[in-house]
């Protein structure tokens, strides 16, 4: 398992309910995975270091998590070395890695998004911010840790932040802002075959009520009570399944778990951005609920078999994750704090502690991250899923933190 957030924990997790799994290392995992895996301290960008661990410790298969390893060609060194990857070559990688590759995939295959503009110039810019109006979107083309989005009814704000982006260097992209519910859904391809999991809704703003900067994800839940009945089946049939075809024509199979991230508009369903791999957090809720074996699945998937994996099987019941974020997030995180308070979060019945920004000194737990830690907590439903997470929420203390207090609660 490539990566160190609480979407790294969350996997390494599920990959051990699956009886079929006999060991999991972590690479360079946290102090999460630290307690259930091996683990090592090896540089998740470094392909050639990535491939020899594979190799050295007998995987016989590699899952990578963040996106910026996959874009830098983590996996093609794993599949060179003739090991199992889940996850997209880099070229593949593209449809994350670049906001307008992505859009070029997308009209080939007719898959429903947004109007967009791709500027190279500060005139060009104006001009399409002018020409689509507010709300203002505005996204950097390249990878920015779910943070280089504004929306925005300020034309100064919109100009502002895709001229930072040019003067990075980066092309932007502009688009129609997009009405209606928000929705992930991780579909696992194996280059041609593709299986969607179950829908979940994140929450991207720092503050309640959607107040406050874009953050890379202050929640989530599952399943969506309100969702429409056979959705994932549409956006296979409409997005997924097209999408992955155009990639294969193209000479660039995608293989690995392609992320749509949808608005339900008042036009039907409209993709907002496409991810190369799992999302975080809501990885952590989507996979509390799944029963089917982890290991399996994704072995299929980057194997070619995902047509020969039997149905999946899910909880009846519903997950809510609630991060808990350093001060100072997402601006300037404050870092080397204390945290205490785990294990009794940990004990309460239904509640899981997933690390991300965390790091262990002198024995005890401290803040190294952003975003530190994802309370997660199942129940029968949404409700009581979500009072489980509170619970755990409230038993975790970390100087300054911050975390919403409205995940799911419309619900």
């Amino acid at each position: 398992m490539i990566g160190s957030g609480a979407r790294e924990n969350a996997l390494v997790v599920a990959l051990l309910r699956d009886p079929s799994v006999s060991a999991v290392a972590a690479a360079p995992g946290n102090p999460g995975t630290a307690a259930v895996a091996a683990q090592f301290a090896v540089d998740p960008m470094d392909g050639a270091a990535v491939a020899r661990l594979a190799i050295d410790w007998g995987a016989d298969l590699v899952v990578v998590g963040p996106e910026a390893p996959l874009v830098a060609g983590v996996a093609d060194a794993v599949q060179a070395a003739g090991i199992a990857c889940l996850g997209p070559s880099a070229e593949a990688a593209q449809l994350e890695g670049s906001k307008a590759f992505a859009k070029d995939v997308m009209a080939q295959a007719e898959v429903p998004t947004a109007l967009a503009h791709v500027c190279r110039t500060a005139g060009e810019l104006e001009a399409a911010i002018d020409a689509l109006g507010p709300p203002y979107v505005v996204k950097d083309d390249g990878l920015a840790g779910g943070k280089g989005v504004v929306v925005t009814d300020d034309r100064a704000a919109a100009l502002a932040h895709g001229l930072a982006c040019q003067a990075r260097g980066t092309v932007v992209v502009v688009e129609e802002f997009l009405d209606g519910p928000e929705v992930s859904l991780f579909c696992l391809s194996d280059g041609v075959s593709v299986v969607p999991l179950e829908p979940a809704q994140d929450f991207k703003r720092l503050a309640d009520g959607d107040g406050g900067p874009n953050t890379g994800g202050m929640g989530a839940y599952s399943p969506l009570p309100w969702a429409p009945p056979g959705l994932a089946h549409e956006v296979v049939a409409r997005v997924a399944q097209p999408t992955i075809d155009a990639m294969r024509h193209r000479g660039t199979p995608f293989v690995g778990v392609l992320y749509v991230g949808l608005a339900l508009t008042s036009r039907g369903v409209r993709v907002i951005e496409f991810n190369a791999r799992f999302g975080d957090p809501e990885t952590q809720v989507v996979l509390a609920r799944l029963q089917s074996p982890l290991g399996v699945l994704l072995h299929a998937a980057a194997t070619g078999r995902l047509a020969q994996a039997p149905p999946l099987v899910w909880s009846s019941g519903a997950a809510v994750a609630v991060v808990v974020a350093a001060a100072g997030y997402p601006e300037a995180p404050r870092t080397g704090d204390r945290i205490e308070g785990l294990d009794a979060a940990a004990a309460v019945e239904g509640v899981s502690v997933l690390h991300a920004g965390t790091r262990l000194e002198q024995g005890a737990v401290v803040s190294q991250g952003g975003r530190v830690l994802t309370v997660v907590g199942v129940g029968a439903d949404v409700r009581s899923a979500r009072a489980t997470a509170y619970q755990g929420v409230a038993l975790v203390r970390l100087l300054g933190s911050q975390h919403r207090t409205d995940i799911a609660a419309k619900v």
